[in-house]
C-alpha cells in the first residue's frame, strides 16, 4: 500500500517521541507510517527511548504496540522499565512466549481501551521451545517474525512497532545480502503501513549510523551518542533525519529523571 498523499502539511500525522524538547524540534514528532531508526552505541539507552514510545502512546492516546526482542527477554524488559518508574498496570500488556499460544493471547487485545495495549514478543524464548535444523532456521526466523508482525496487524490492528534490533535478526537470518533484505524487509513494514522503530548499533565512535546502509533505507534517524565531559558519561541525542519534516539538527543532552526523558541544550562539549 502506497503512503498517502496529502493535500497540505498538516495533514501529516505526527507520533510524539515523549521526549521534553525534542519532538518541537521536528514539527511535533515522527510522521505516522515512517520507519525510524534509533542508533547509538551500548549502553545509550536506545531501547528505553523506544519502549517510551510505546509506553506513552499507549497511556495518553490508547495506542496498541508491538515490542519484539529478539535477545533479551521479556522479564529483563518488564523489571527494567519498572525500575524506571513505569506503571505498566496503566497498560494491557501482553506477552508472548509460546507461538502456540498466539491466537489465544491476541483474544485479551482490547481495541481502543483506555491506556492501550503493549505486546511483548520474547523471540528468545520462543527459540528455546521451537527446534529447527540448521540449515532451515536462518530464513525460517525471518518468515517467523513477518508473519507475527502481520498476524498481529491484521488481529489488533497495531499502530507501532519496535524491532529490538537489526544487528540480531542479520546475526540470526544471516543474511547474503543485508541491503537486499532490509530493503524487502522495510519495503513489507510500509505495506503494512506501520509506524516503525528500528534499533541499530552503531560504532563508539560513531563512524557510521547503522551496519546494512539501512540508514539510506529509513525515513528517519535519531541518533543517541555516550560523550565524556569532566569525568561523566553525558548521553547526547540528534536528529539526523526524519523526512516530511523540518527539524532542527542541534545536539542535546539526554537526560531521564522522574519517570520521563528529556532533550535540553548542553549536548556538545564546551570550546576550552
Amino acid at each position: 500500500m502506497a503512503e498517502p498523499i496529502v493535500k497540505d502539511k498538516t495533514d501529516i500525522k505526527r507520533i510524539k517521541t515523549h521526549i521534553e524538547g525534542l519532538d518541537s524540534q521536528m514539527e511535533g514528532g515522527i510522521p505516522r507510517g515512517h520507519i525510524t531508526l534509533i542508533a547509538g552505541s551500548a549502553g545509550t539507552m536506545k531501547s528505553s527511548v523506544a519502549f517510551n514510545i510505546l509506553y506513552h502512546e499507549a497511556v495518553k492516546n490508547n495506542q496498541t504496540g508491538l515490542y519484539i526482542s529478539l535477545e533479551q527477554s521479556y522479564s529483563s524488559i518488564i523489571n527494567h522499565v519498572i525500575n524506571m518508574d513505569y506503571d505498566l498496570s496503566k497498560t494491557n500488556l501482553i506477552i508472548i512466549r509460546d507461538l502456540a499460544e498466539f491466537s489465544d493471547q491476541m483474544k485479551k487485545i482490547k481495541p481502543n481501551q483506555k491506556g492501550g495495549n503493549i505486546i511483548i514478543v520474547d523471540v528468545s524464548c520462543i527459540r528455546k521451545e521451537v527446534g529447527m535444523p540448521k540449515d532451515e532456521e536462518n530464513r525460517s526466523w525471518l518468515n517467523v517474525i513477518k508473519n507475527i508482525v502481520k498476524k498481529t496487524k491484521i488481529e489488533s490492528k497495531i499502530d507501532l512497532l519496535v524491532l529490538d534490533s537489526m544487528s540480531s535478526l542479520n546475526v540470526l537470518s544471516k543474511f547474503k545480502n543485508p541491503r537486499l533484505e532490509w530493503f524487502f524487509i522495510f519495503e513489507f513494514l510500509r505495506d503494512l503501513n506501520i509506524t516503525s522503530f528500528m534499533i541499530t548499533e552503531t560504532p563508539l565512535d560513531g563512524s557510521r549510523l547503522g551496519e546494512f546502509d539501512e540508514d539510506f533505507l529509513s525515513d528517519g534517524i535519531i541518533y543517541i551518542k555516550l560523550n565524556s565531559y569532566s569525568r561523566k558519561q553525558i548521553r547526547e541525542i540528534s536528529i539526523k533525519k526524519m523526512r516530511a519534516t523540518k527539524c532542527n539538527h542541534d545536539i542535546f543532552s539526554l537526560d531521564f529523571r522522574n519517570g520521563k526523558f528529556y532533550a535540553e541544550y548542553g549536548g556538545q562539549n564546551p570550546l576550552m
